[in-house]
C-alpha cells in the first residue's frame, strides 16, 4: 500500500508558507545588516551619496518589522496576502527609486544590480501575493 500524497492544495499551502518564511528571513537579514553593520552595508550596496546612519537604521526598522509580520503571517493564512501586498509594494517603490538614481552609485555596477534585484524581488513577492489571495478566496 502506497502512502497518500498530500493534496495539491495542501502542497501549495506548504509551498506558500515556505515562501513567506523565506521572505521573512531575507527581510530579517537585511534589517540586521542595516542595524548592526550599516557601514559595511553602505559600502557594499548603498553608496548613493553621503552616508546617513540614522536613515540606514530607519530602514532597518522597516525591514525588521516586516520580517516579524511575515513570520507571523506564515502561520496565519489570513495575514499572508495583506503582508505580502505591503512588502511587495515597498519592493516595487524601492526599485523605482533605484531606477531614478541608477547612475548615481559608487561603484557604478551597484545601481543596475539594485534595480534588477529589487524588481525581481517585487515579481517574486507578487507571485506569492497572488497565491495567498487565491488561497484566501478558497477558504
Amino acid at each position: 500500500m502506497q502512502p497518500l500524497a498530500p493534496s495539491p492544495s495542501v502542497a501549495r499551502a506548504s509551498a506558500l508558507r515556505a515562501g513567506v518564511l523565506a521572505l521573512a528571513a531575507v527581510q530579517l537579514l537585511q534589517g540586521l545588516l542595516l542595524a548592526f553593520a550599516s557601514g559595511a552595508f553602505y559600502d557594499a550596496v548603498a553608496d548613493f551619496g553621503p552616508r546617513n546612519d540614522h536613515d540606514l537604521r530607519d530602514m532597518a526598522a522597516f525591514y525588521l518589522a516586516s520580517a516579524a509580520v511575515l513570520a507571523v503571517a506564515a502561520g496565519r493564512p489570513s495575514w499572508r496576502a495583506p503582508a505580502l501586498a505591503l512588502v511587495g509594494l515597498q519592493f516595487g517603490l524601492h526599485a523605482v527609486n533605484h531606477l531614478v538614481d541608477v547612475g548615481g552609485s559608487d561603484p557604478g555596477w551597484v545601481g543596475p544590480f539594485d534595480v534588477v534585484t529589487l524588481a525581481l524581488g517585487a515579481l517574486v513577492i507578487g507571485a506569492l501575493y497572488r497565491a495567498a489571495a487565491q488561497q484566501e478566496a478558497q477558504r
